[in-house]
């Protein structure tokens, strides 16, 4: 087992986190107390090597506590930060808060972490599609909340929580059960319900190019839930194709600035 928290921050499969954390001291902290979670080294070693991990994702998880909501962005499986979820999966954290635009298909990627039993609530848009069978399951079991949003709602609440505005008025959902037990006003003749902002404790967010400032830029439509994500987490992961020297992304193309994000880690995907 690492001996210091220098020896773990000089393995290079934490280079990801140096470039990010290099004025960070309590980088090592976390990195330290995961490896002492682990029997010998070698237990410790095969659980930085999964194939559908980013580098040194577990360890960016690793204070994830009990009861915690986490925003994970993506539509459908556009902009889905995979390694991150997979990450998750390998996690312990239990009562969890899941935010997205839906709650996985079959029994992969966010699927999985309902069938662990360990997703609380699901606050999201889509959430019974065809192929969403562990949350169908889980509902009709009663082992777990769903609130539905509509998809419009749901990406502007998330948008307020990141812009500090705590509600706002829509008439979307009036006279439905989505307006069940919240104020309405009515505006010039429409009648409108208030809607809450949504903020999370982490965002797990999918970008194409960070630098070392953590300033993100996206691929085309995988961009769609990801930046008011980003604003919305008090601790912001963005999982990137790849991250680059400062300068190197065009500040007319960088979309989330780097003050919103906290941790990077380079997916192997």
């Amino acid at each position: 087992m690492c001996s210091s928290d220098l020896e773990l921050l000089a393995d290079p499969r934490f280079a990801n986190q140096r470039a990010r954390f290099e004025h960070v001291a309590d980088m090592a902290v976390i990195i330290k107390d995961w490896a002492a979670t682990f029997p010998d080294r070698e237990s410790f070693e095969a659980a930085l090597e999964p194939m559908k991990m980013p580098v040194g994702a577990i360890a960016q998880l690793a204070d994830i506590p009990d009861g915690a909501t986490i925003m994970i962005g993506g539509f459908g499986d556009v902009g889905m930060p995979f390694g991150l979820i997979e990450a998750l999966i390998r996690h312990s954290a239990r009562d969890l808060t899941l935010v997205c635009n839906h709650a996985g298909r079959g029994e992969e990627g966010i699927a999985r972490v309902i069938r662990q039993g360990r997703v609380r609530k699901m606050i999201c848009s889509f959430p019974t599609q065809q192929s969403a069978v562990v949350l169908s399951e889980f509902l009709r079991a009663g082992r777990i909340e769903l609130e539905l949003v509509p998809q419009g709602t749901l990406a502007e609440r998330i948008r307020a929580g990141g812009s500090g505005i705590e509600g706002f008025y829509t008439p979307t959902g009036f006279g439905t059960e989505v307006a069940a037990d919240k104020p309405v006003m009515n505006f010039d003749g429409i009648d409108c319900i208030l809607e809450r902002a949504l903020k999370a404790d982490y965002a797990f967010v999918r970008a194409k190019l960070a630098d070392r400032w953590g300033n993100l830029n996206y691929n085309q439509s995988a961009r769609n839930f990801n930046p008011p994500m980003a604003m919305a987490g008090k601790c912001t992961i963005a999982e990137v194709d790849d991250i680059v020297a400062l300068g190197a992304i065009d500040p007319e193309t960088v979309v989330t600035p780097g003050i919103f994000v906290q941790r990077v880690v380079r997916s192997v995907s």
